[in-house]
Formats: C-alpha cells, structure tokens, sequence
C-alpha cells in the first residue's frame, strides 16, 4: 500500500536573472502566460493531480507570491460592488482553501537540493512532489503530475517524469538509463546529469516534475556541494537509487521552458492560440506579424 501523495514543494527562491530586467523588481514566476503567473498553471497542475498541501520554498522580495495566493480585500470587494461576478469567480477558483498553504525561506541560494531540504519540516516524514516552477506542462489528457501520480500508485517509490530528446541533445540534459517497462513507466537504472556527448544511456530527460520519498532530506542534509558549487538534488537522488527504486513515467504532452526566453514567449504563443476568448483574434495577429516578416 503505497502513501498517497498529499504534499507538493514549490521551489521560488531563484533570482531569475536570464529576465532582467522584467524580474529586477518582480518573481519570474510572476511573470504571465496569456493572462495567468507561470507559477498559477503549475499550482494548477499539483491540484489536478490531488495535491491537498502547497509548499513554497521562497526568498528575499518573493512576498508577491504570497499575496497572490490570499485574498485581496479591496479588489475583490471593489469588483463584487461593480457586479463584476466572472472576475471574482476566476479568482476564487485559482485561490488555494484557507490552510492548504505553507511559505519556507532559502537564506541563500545554494541549489535546488538545498531549497528542497528546507521544506523538510513542512514535508514530514512521507513522499512527496516536487514542481519546478519554470515548467508549464500541458497535459493531452491529464496534468503531469497526475499521470506520475498513476505511475506511483502501480509502482510506489519514486518517480520523476521523462521525455525524449534527439539523442545529440542529450548532453544537455539531466539522462536515465532505461531498465523493465511498466506500462507507459520504466525503472530507472542510471542517472547522469550532462552526459559527454556520446556517452548518454539514453535520450531520455528528467523535465522537472518529481515524485520523492522522505529519505531524500537525510541524503541532502550530508550532501556536498556540487556543481556550480551549489547542493545538487540530482546527488542525492542517485544515492537514494542506491537503495531504492525510481520510475521514470514518459510525459504525454508538450513543455514549455518558461526558464528561457524562447520557451516563454512560445508558452504565450501557445496558449493565447487555444484561449477561449482570444484564440481567433490572436491567430490572426500572428498571421499578420509572419506576413509582415
């Protein structure tokens, strides 16, 4: 009987500084797709999935993201007293339930090790997700993080979820070596962050969505500095692959890596093409621009 996954981390302490100057002033994962925060779609994605408690691991000039999350007094009560319902109805839908959220601070940024290593006391002593906030998953059929809950319901363990890339990119990546199949999963039986170009088990990468069992946190409290000199969470995972098992579970729809330039302005692209109210206009506008070009 595996535990069910209750809790999801958010690490938000990073200083996004591949935005500046849009985030000298303003969280990069405040930043907007079309008309939501990047950081909104992957909450989104967490409570598809079931996540019942939001963890942020946040940092200095990050108070944004909190407020967000909470209730606005003034707007809300100036748009009940204008008679503007679906503006309010959309803001109740993407507002956490009182309770279901929990803020850490990142003094320092020492990796993505570190800042899940400080959500341990928040986490507790049961597994857990972790949801990089660059990333903004969409799902064909369920959210990412549900068809990894799925995967861990048949598998239990840990699972992080997986995608292809042509085999000359791989030396990019964090790659797995693959092991038995399990439906759409597999055992993971290797992990190499950047292999040498030639050298990867595989073309498969880990894209940013984890599922953790709460042994993690001892393996990051021991952990050295890494690359970058910071306390690498990918470390401490291979020491936990040791001695228990990982599933890799092949994402069935499309990334946007809105961590860069190009995957965010194509996350804008992307989702304005399918809004409901904005599609047909929006699909005309970029004809024009492409014709313009």
């Amino acid at each position: 009987m595996t535990k069910k996954i209750r809790k999801a981390v958010f690490p938000v302490a990073g200083l996004g500084t591949r935005f500046l100057p849009a985030t000298k002033a303003m969280p990069k994962e405040m930043l907007t797709v079309v008309d939501k925060p990047v950081l909104q779609y992957v909450v989104d994605e967490a409570r598809e999935a079931g996540i019942e408690h939001l963890i942020f691991v946040t940092g200095r000039n990050k108070g944004v993201i909190e407020d967000h999350f909470d209730i606005a007094f003034e707007l809300e009560a100036t748009l009940k007293a204008r008679g503007k319902t679906k503006e309010l109805e959309i803001l109740a839908a993407q507002r956490p339930d009182a309770g279901t959220t929990s803020f850490t601070r990142q003094q320092e940024p020492l990796g993505l090790g570190h800042a899940v290593w400080c959500a341990r006391e928040l986490v507790g002593d049961e597994p857990f997700a972790v949801l990089l906030p660059d990333m903004i998953m969409k799902g064909r059929i369920k959210s990412c993080l549900a068809q990894m809950v799925d995967v861990y319901e048949q598998t239990g363990g840990n699972v992080v979820a997986v995608e292809e890339c042509a085999p000359e990119q791989a030396h990019q990546y964090g790659i797995v070596g693959v092991g038995e199949s399990r439906g759409n999963a597999f055992r993971i039986t290797s992990m190499v962050e950047k292999p040498k170009p030639g050298t990867a088990p595989s073309n498969f990468f880990i894209n940013g969505r984890y599922i953790l069992q709460p042994a993690i946190f001892d393996l990051l409290a021991a952990q050295e500095r890494g690359a970058g000199n910071e306390i690498q969470l990918t470390d401490s995972m291979l020491k936990l692959l040791d001695r228990d098992a990982f599933w890799g579970a092949t994402f069935d729809g499309k990334t946007y890596d809105c961590g860069s330039k190009v995957g965010f302005l194509a996350a804008n692209v992307a989702y304005g093409m399918e809004h409901a109210e904005l599609a047909d206009e929006f699909r005309a506008e970029i004809a024009h621009i492409l014709d313009a070009i």
